[in-house]
């Protein structure tokens, strides 16, 4: 998979089934040359083969003298294209019998049906764009949020692709001495500062642990911030869902121990997406199938970065115990409280609770009263600072693993450097860091690496 292949590829880039118009994208040495001999421009005699690149052409594609249907066809010549090959994109209109002629008149002419993520592939390969680079094309392309599609947009522009390669490149340099060094190990002589190789070490742990630190914040953006809404029965908490979302997502009743599943659902809110999970209420119940909804809720309180703690207006004389009680239960959660059926309280009743706590929320989550300064705070919490700065945040999984691989290689390289060790011995943890930083744009790679990287892309990218 690490060699450039020769063939022709094609697939639908537009998503499978019906709509206005289709779009399919053909690569190869002979995608232009293959495409022409089936097509017919409006406007007299045309080659393909010979009209400019970045061009747009109005004709048929036909089958013999069967029309199929009447296209733009979009020329795109090496290396400048998506691929760096010979790349054309057919627009149909979006009938799928159309969709299905056209993909099978040039596979039944030599052309290949496309794996996953090929195009991408092949990108990478031609040198187009970084393995980061190219991995930020699936990010981008499932964004669901302005934040998740911020953090891809940044790295397919390749901001961390360059951070990283610049982090590598001084470091290849000094290793490069290192190495001399080791050549002439008889002679005792140093091509390397120690000095200013020990101030490198040093940067380069630096941005190695805040692009480390980093990876909480784009998880979050690019995953969906976890929120559990918790809290004794009948306290709102499927209400507050409910106005939340905007619809009627989960059952809302004055019974006592109507949720006995957690309900899940996701929303944008200055767009950095939350997945909400409604709760069962907290209680001591001798209900089978209730006590399994509520130990399910501690479950959700584990997994959310984020805990609403409701508590009934009506019993705010115990405020600070129930705050309290959960905090000892969870202290490293972050924990909102939460006070709700403000349409119950006096002004005074409001004005004393602000007074006496501080970052506490009160609301009617039915009267949709206070809902604002929820969402607001809920923003304040997601510390987008980094994002709205424009910083590299990582939000890969892969990545994060390699970041953290190469930041141990290095705090092992500084141990040799301040204990004075001798240069083979920590040439080793160079070599690894170098190493770890290559897997991330792709200067290291193995066949497995790219197959697992690509063949979650989609079809036709």
């Amino acid at each position: 998979m690490n060699s450039i292949p020769n063939d022709t590829i094609i697939a639908l880039a537009t998503s499978s089934g019906v709509g206005a118009i289709a779009v399919i994208r053909i690569s190869g040495e002979s995608a232009i040359s293959i495409v022409n001999s089936k097509f017919k421009s409006k406007y007299g005699k045309k080659d393909l083969t010979k009209v400019k690149s970045h061009t747009i052409h109005l004709g048929n594609i036909i089958d013999d003298n069967r029309i199929i249907d009447e296209v733009l066809v979009s020329i795109f010549k090496n290396p400048n294209s998506y691929t760096g090959e010979n790349v054309v994109e057919i627009n149909c209109h979006g009938s799928v019998y159309i969709q299905q002629e056209i993909l099978q008149l040039f596979i039944k002419n030599g052309v290949r049906n496309a794996n996953p993520g090929e195009f991408t592939l092949r990108a990478f390969l031609n040198g187009k764009m970084d393995l980061s680079q190219a991995e930020a094309v699936a990010d981008l392309i499932s964004s669901n949020s302005a934040a998740s599609h911020q953090v891809a947009l940044q790295q397919m522009r390749g901001g961390f692709s360059n951070e990283i390669q610049n982090l590598r490149t001084q470091l290849l340099n000094f290793a490069s001495l290192i190495e001399l060094e080791l050549d002439f190990a008889e002679e005792d002589v140093e091509f390397a500062d120690r000095t200013e190789f020990n101030n490198l070490v040093n940067k380069i742990s630096a941005v190695l642990k805040r692009l480390i630190d980093s990876f909480a914040l784009g998880n979050v953006l690019k995953n969906g911030i976890p929120v559990a809404i918790v809290g004794e029965p009948n306290v709102g908490k499927s209400t507050l869902l409910n106005t939340l979302l905007n619809e009627e997502k989960a059952i809302v009743s004055h019974i006592e121990g109507t949720t006995r599943d957690a309900i899940e659902d996701e929303i944008s809110i200055d767009g950095v997406t939350y997945r909400f999970i409604d709760t069962a209420g907290i209680r001591a119940t001798e209900d089978f199938v209730e006590n399994i909804g509520i130990q399910k809720t501690f479950e959700n309180i584990e997994k959310a970065q984020l805990v609403l703690h409701l508590i009934d207006s009506s019993k705010i004389d115990s405020l600070q115990t129930r705050i309290d009680e959960l905090k000892e239960k969870y202290p490293s959660k972050k924990i909102l409280t939460i006070v709700n059926k403000a349409d119950l309280l006096t002004e005074q009743e409001i004005t004393k609770l602000n007074t006496h706590f501080s970052n506490l929320i009160i609301l009617s989550a039915k009267h949709k009263t206070g809902i604002h300064k929820l969402t607001t705070t809920l923003t304040e919490l997601a510390n987008k600072g980094a994002l709205s700065n424009n910083e590299t945040i990582v939000s890969n999984s892969r990545h994060f693993e390699a970041l953290n691989n190469a930041y141990t290689s290095i705090k092992e390289v500084q141990k040799g450097i301040d204990a004075q060790v001798s240069t083979d011995l920590f040439a080793i943890d160079i070599r690894q860091a170098l190493f770890y930083l290559g897997e991330i744009t792709g200067e290291v790679t193995t066949e497995d690496l790219l197959g697992n990287i690509f063949a979650n892309f989609c079809i036709g990218k």
